[in-house]
């Protein structure tokens, strides 16, 4: 009889690396490039994402807070968001947290909760608004963003959807300009922004939003890029990754019909059952609104 093995050790949660790399942009951001966010504007965003995150589990009848989810969501508002107005902020940070928990579909969000934030309050009140060249062409701070984000999306398992992303947008902004015979630079300077990079690395990617397949996220993907395009070059709007997202995230339940996949976990159900208390054997599976895996009975006891 083989001597028992010990259980795989559980892989870190890859939020707690997404956390680190915002809260390192937003200190540095703040503290280093004199961004327009103040900090009693990330202060109120912070607590806010974490109170309404607290407030909706307790009406849900979560067994837990899950905070981090809630804090990606909170830091990503403060890169992003500016508004002259904290009760706008508020309003934003509590719209970002409550999507998740109101706006579902067989389980999973249909909107980025940042992105529907965002673009929810922007069409409310006109109020607020994302500055695209917030963080100027500085080459060293976007390499740093670009190697933040790869790490968070390949610790995520959504590196495909960045990447193609990233490839069809980039195609269509270079193709557009050498279509028209613009100079290089122009297209270079629509790229050279930290608000493209973080969209690209930590919004687009949320592996709870993006389809479950590989097939559905690069389709996915590439929609997204068009999207964007159009809303710039034909609408002549800013802001059109963010409207973009906002108006092609319905489609992601039809994706997955279309090309179904394994949906994504932040904790992936270990390969060999537990045993519970009376000898039934239980798989565990994660709370879609982000709480700790909770125990379901997939055999019972005697078998």
């Amino acid at each position: 009889m083989d001597p028992p093995t010990d259980p795989p050790r559980p892989r870190l949660d890859p939020r707690l690396y997404q956390i680190a790399a915002l809260s390192g942009l937003l200190v540095y951001g703040i503290t280093g490039l004199r961004l327009e966010v103040q900090p009693l504007q990330a202060a109120v965003i912070l607590a806010a994402v974490l109170l309404t995150q607290y407030a909706c589990s307790r009406v849900s009848g979560l067994p837990d807070f899950e905070p981090r989810s809630a804090m990606i969501s909170g830091l990503s508002l403060c890169l992003l968001l500016r508004t002259n107005h904290l009760g706008l902020a508020f309003l934003t940070a509590v719209l970002t947290i409550a999507s998740k928990f109101l706006i579902r579909w067989n389980g999973k969000h249909v909107f980025n909760p940042t992105n529907f934030g965002i673009v929810a309050v922007m069409l409310l009140t006109g109020q607020v608004w994302v500055s695209p060249g917030q963080w100027g062409s500085v080459a060293f701070f976007a390499f740093l963003m670009a190697c933040l984000g790869g790490l968070v999306v390949n610790r995520a398992s959504r590196s495909d959807v960045t990447y193609a992303f990233l490839g069809s947008y980039l195609g269509i902004v270079f193709g557009y300009a050498l279509w028209l015979g613009q100079p290089i630079a122009i297209p270079l300077h629509r790229v050279e922004n930290g608000a493209l990079l973080l969209f690209t690395f930590f919004m687009i990617s949320d592996p709870r939003t993006t389809p479950s397949s590989r097939a559905g996220r690069i389709l996915f993907a590439a929609l997204v890029a068009v999207g964007a395009a159009l809303v710039q070059f034909r609408l002549f709007r800013t802001n059109g990754l963010l409207w973009s997202l906002a108006a092609l995230s319905p489609l992601v339940p039809l994706i997955d019909r279309l090309l179904p996949g394994r949906r994504y976990e932040w904790h992936p159900t270990p390969s060999l059952p537990s045993i519970n208390s009376t000898g039934g054997e239980y798989e565990t599976t994660p709370d879609p609104r982000g709480a700790r895996a909770r125990p379901r009975a997939v055999v019972a006891a005697g078998r």
